[in-house]
């Protein structure tokens, strides 16, 4: 029997070597290359193949009809949020996240809610048929009419779709997908590529509205070739702790909306549930306002939300003081200290800080700068911030404090959840008075402190 012959694929850009090499040559990632091996199957690679084949006509671009896609919503708002407005036919869908935390289950009560107006075919290479009725029982969602495959064959799969005609597909998941056009294992680069690539060519052909789910590493990044993100019209990832009953679905790709959308779940007894006053979640809950903690309002996509920024700034008895950042960059905090010190005045190379946002989400915009100074100035001074007070505002090296983009709406949303003072970026000041708050504008970080103590401290 001849031995097979094999290859080496990059996992990050789907690069093909002869050899293994510790570098890959196309994308200089470091350790990427796996082995597989290689197809002795000249066949087809799918009936969708000829179908495709059509559409490959010329067209100039002023000839063509410039048409908004037709929305449809997954029957859960706030997964519909991070769509972009809703499903479109033809998208296809990547959902990504640490096994456990609700891929299933929010897919489950959607394609349930969906069922009961358009054919959706719900296919699960990890789960049982019996498995996925009892979730359903446990879920309460009652008698459906959802359809359900379980099968990891690819062109069995295929021959389902092309049969059964489903307005919504869900494969549970790609990694466990495999085509018998290659004699790789399923979960192998290969392997994931060309099911994902077939799938997506049928869905286009078609029209249908595909959701992919997708295992992550133990970096957080999803398992497979990158070229499957490149693959995919949205990128969805599910974020935060197992141990918490919150979960985010935040987009990172999206061809048919914004990206950087949030969606907010609470995870109950009967499921997932959107919230809808995410900013509660993000704003602890004290009998007495404490030193160290200051509101911002950052802005995930179209959504404001108020979180609450706390600072611990404490005497270090080590030799290099601590310097740790949860859920904010921490190379702004290094920046932020050495603005505070050069242009307020304020030293802190001998206190350990600690700062965290609260309820676990991350934030990655500049607007943060401005509430991260302030409660480590009033953490450092043992001074709490009035509990009615809302900051936002990027800080530059200068000293300078530059604007923060749809200000006119985040002062909208901290008013309307009873802040009354709010020190933001001159450039941010409305035009016209907001009902209810009073906005302080600063162009400078001297200015900002000063605007502080003579009105609040």
């Amino acid at each position: 029997m001849a031995k097979a012959k094999l290859q080496y694929q990059c996992t990050e850009c789907g690069g093909v070597f002869a050899k293994w090499q510790g570098q890959c040559s196309e994308c200089s990632s470091w350790n990427t290359l796996v082995e597989s091996a290689v197809s002795t199957n000249t066949s087809k690679s799918s009936r969708f193949t000829a179908l495709a084949a059509n559409t490959a006509d010329l067209v100039k671009l002023s000839e063509i009809p410039a048409e908004e896609h037709p929305r449809f919503s997954s029957g859960v708002g706030e997964f519909d949020r991070v769509l972009g407005g809703g499903m479109v036919p033809g998208m296809v869908v990547l959902l990504g996240g640490d096994p456990g935390i609700g891929k299933s289950t929010l897919l489950l009560q959607s394609m349930v809610i969906l069922s009961e107006a358009k054919n959706v075919l719900y296919v699960s290479g990890e789960e049982s048929a019996g498995q996925i009725a009892l979730r359903a029982q446990r879920l309460g969602l009652g008698d459906t009419d959802l359809t359900v495959l379980t099968e990891i064959e690819l062109e069995k799969i295929l021959q389902a779709v092309e049969k059964f005609k489903p307005a919504v597909l869900v494969i549970d998941s790609i990694q466990t997908m495999y085509t018998s056009e290659l004699t790789a294992a399923p979960g192998s680069v290969s392997q994931v590529r060309e099911c994902a690539s077939q799938i997506t060519r049928a869905a286009k052909t078609l029209g249908i509205t595909t959701i992919l789910v997708g295992h992550v590493t133990k970096e957080g990044t999803l398992a497979g070739p990158r070229v499957l993100e490149h693959i995919v019209d949205t990128v969805l990832y599910f974020e935060g702790d197992s141990q918490s009953s919150f979960r985010l679905v935040r987009a990172f790709k999206n061809r048919f909306g914004a990206v950087n959308e949030l969606g907010v779940f609470a995870m109950t007894d009967r499921g997932l549930k959107g919230v809808s006053n995410p900013s509660a979640l993000f704003l602890s809950q004290h009998s007495e306002w404490v030193a160290g903690s200051c509101v911002m309002v950052t802005q995930e996509g179209a959504r404001p939300l108020l979180v609450e920024i706390q600072a611990l700034v404490d005497a270090s008895h080590a030799p290099a003081p601590r310097r740790l950042s949860v859920g904010l960059e921490q190379n702004r905090l290094a920046m932020l200290l050495a603005v505070l010190h050069r242009h307020a005045g304020l030293a802190f190379f001998d206190q350990d800080i600690f700062i965290n946002a609260v309820g676990g989400v991350r934030i990655s915009e500049p607007a943060a700068d401005l509430a991260i100074a302030l409660a480590m100035v009033s953490s450092l001074r043992n001074k709490p911030l009035p509990r009615h007070l809302v900051v936002f505002g990027e800080v530059g090296l200068s000293g300078e404090i530059r604007p923060a983009p749809r200000g006119q709406e985040r002062l909208r949303e901290a008013a309307k959840l009873g802040f009354t003072h709010a020190i933001v970026p001159s450039s941010n000041l409305p035009k016209q008075d907001i009902d209810g708050i009073e906005v302080i504008g600063v162009d400078r970080i001297e200015k900002a402190l000063q605007a502080l103590r003579e009105r609040f401290l």
